[in-house]
């Protein structure tokens, strides 16, 4: 089954580290909504951060990411959700030949409506997201008072030790046209 009988609220959390980073992320929010079956209604500020690898030394051999996040609307489920992320990604430029490496774009769904689903295909809520600064942050931006399927409040992460010390920088340029979408 591609598509749901009725629209559910899904975030997505965009990065792109090689190339011209902004157009990346304007691009791929293009290609997200060419086919009319997902919606963009909120767009994050764009955020800064360094790349994040296994190796500690990756901060400094790759490149910064530019990140945002997205809330969407879509009837897609979350398997057509993920092919879809993966064919944006792939006309963009994304080679998944370094693991953690750097990369044109990358695109994750941190969350799909209140659900979790675990495969080895996707997980969802996404594994890392209470650890990462660069997508608590832009999710924050959008939807402070989000309430995670573990019950958690976003509120809580923003607090954490692990969030106060990554170091994340707001960007002054923004994705245009998408801005309050």
């Amino acid at each position: 089954m591609k598509e749901r009988t009725s629209e559910v609220v899904a975030y997505l959390g965009l990065g792109s580290s090689l190339g011209d980073r902004l157009q990346n992320l304007q691009k791929a929010l293009q290609r997200l909504t060419k086919t009319g079956d997902i919606t963009i209604e909120k767009v994050s500020p764009v955020y800064e951060s360094p790349h994040l690898g296994r190796e500690p030394e990756d901060a400094w051999r790759y490149p910064p990411h530019l990140n945002a996040v997205v809330k969407i609307r879509t009837c897609l489920t979350p398997v057509a959700l993920l092919e879809r992320i993966q064919y944006v990604e792939a006309e963009g430029g994304r080679e998944r030949n370094i693991s953690w490496g750097p990369r044109t774009i990358d695109i994750d769904i941190l969350l799909y409506a209140d659900e979790e689903i675990r495969t080895d295909q996707l997980k969802i809520p996404h594994p890392e997201i209470a650890n990462r600064a660069f997508v608590i942050v832009p999710l924050w931006d959008i939807a402070a008072d989000l309430l995670l399927p573990d019950g958690r409040r976003l509120g809580q992460l923003m607090a954490s030790e692990c969030i106060q010390r990554q170091t994340l920088r707001r960007c002054a340029q923004t994705l245009a046209g998408w801005q309050g979408a």
